[in-house]
């Protein structure tokens, strides 16, 4: 979001488990187009609530697993703000060969890129 559109619009990334280190496969097929991923952090929703980031503030929540579909549903029942689903293919386990995971972890990237200039444009 930020490679593409820059700081005009304030953007958190949580997750609906937030106990694992970002990808080295993610930090990889990101870097492969500008976008440093090295210093980045999964949060839980509760996480980004105690560090002050009320749901409430945000007008969007975009998720990308059925999972986090239902978790964003169920903690935002009592605010106005719209919960987008992307099904975004999730790369975690498939491939044998570095490169075939790196591949799929491409698409999965790719998808995301996609969504995001298909819902905001170009810029």
């Amino acid at each position: 979001m930020k490679k593409l559109y820059g700081f005009d619009t304030y953007v958190q990334s949580v997750g609906v488990v937030n106990d694992l280190d970002i990808d080295g496969f993610a930090v990889a097929v990101c870097r492969e187009i500008g976008v440093e991923l090295d210093k980045h952090r999964s949060r839980s929703f509760e996480e980004l609530e105690e560090m002050g980031e009320a749901l409430s503030g945000f007008d969007l929540i975009v998720s990308m697993s059925p999972a986090s579909q239902r978790a964003a549903l169920e903690l935002t029942r009592f605010y106005h703000l719209t919960v987008e689903y992307w099904p975004i293919m999730d790369p975690t386990g498939l491939g044998e060969t570095r490169e075939t995971k790196l591949n799929a972890y491409r698409q999965t990237r790719d998808q995301i890129y996609d969504r995001l200039r298909n819902r905001w444009g170009e810029r």
